[in-house]
């Protein structure tokens, strides 16, 4: 079956999630993996060789001010465009408290992705960063609005950091789900998606999921074999329609987590909503239909 990717990241060298030596020494500890460095037609052929149509992010844009971010969001347009047979668009990090800055380099992006770019949607990350409810961030959420763009709160713990000292200056309660819960009461008409599994607080984002219906969520990083039990009884009865496939690739590979996710013994109605249904549906909420 055909599979979007709501959540992955960039395999080059420029733009790899971890940067640092220490980033890429922990990778090693956390992921037990190390960089595999790939051109940009090697990454595509990859996705192409997976069967899967991504949206990709950079990760560590979110600690660079504006003007350092906007050669790299470039680099992504060029490389979405000349890929954009697998390659669907990008999601942007900004810290919100940079503020005028900030919210115009999003503007610009967002004209790009409608000019033809590709989807451009807002990321969102308490680890390293203002929390999503923080009201620094409210003028990005109502430019998501006017753009109808979705915006997406990353939730849950985070192996960024893990092991560092002080956890490299992440606290965990930024991504609690409440923060989620507060933009979504806020911007009713937001269109919100849950980055991760949120452990250990996946029980508190099952029921924003169901109280709040602009809320998905898509479960990068982690091998479903390591969900709650509970969050594996809900996703093909009340969230049959809320869950979506992201693979944190190249952290992770394609053919591990297909494999992974059909152990579960679901059915092939409930992966075909998990692998492409759902994310094929809320794309075309937010004016980008990939099929």
């Amino acid at each position: 079956m055909p599979v979007i990717d709501m959540h992955s990241h960039w395999a080059t060298r420029r733009g790899y999630p971890l940067q640092s030596e220490a980033e890429l020494a922990q990778q090693e500890r956390t992921w037990r993996s190390r960089p595999n460095y790939r051109t940009e037609a090697e990454m595509a052929e990859d996705f192409r060789r997976a069967g899967v149509r991504v949206i990709l992010d950079f990760g560590y844009s979110k600690y660079l001010a504006p003007e350092l971010a906007r050669p790299l969001h470039d680099y992504g347009f060029a490389t979405i465009r000349a890929h954009s047979d697998v390659m669907l668009g990008q999601w942007v990090h900004f810290q919100a408290e940079l503020g005028i800055p900030a919210l115009a380099e999003f503007h610009r992006v967002l004209e790009i992705g409608t000019a033809g770019g590709g989807f451009v949607g807002l990321a969102v990350s308490g680890s390293g960063g203002l929390p999503a409810s923080d009201p620094a961030w409210d003028p990005f959420y109502r430019l998501c609005i006017e753009a109808g763009a979705p915006a997406l709160i990353f939730v849950g713990t985070t192996g960024l950091g893990a092991g560092l000292p002080g956890g490299m200056g992440i606290t965990l309660d930024s991504c609690h789900p409440r923060h989620l819960d507060a933009v979504a009461a806020r911007f009713a008409d937001l269109t919100i998606i849950a980055a991760r599994p949120a452990w250990p607080w996946q029980s508190e984002m099952i029921a924003i999921l169901l109280h709040k219906p602009n809320v998905w969520c898509e479960l990068h990083g982690w091998s479903p074999r390591y969900l709650t039990d509970e969050l594996k009884r809900e996703i093909p009865r009340r969230l049959a329609e809320r869950v979506m496939f992201a693979a944190d690739y190249p952290l992770f590979s394609y053919e591990r987590l297909f494999a992974d996710w059909r152990a579960l013994g679901y059915d092939e109605r409930t992966l075909e909503r998990i692998f492409h249904a759902n994310a094929a549906a809320l794309l075309a909420r937010v004016g980008l239909g990939p099929g």
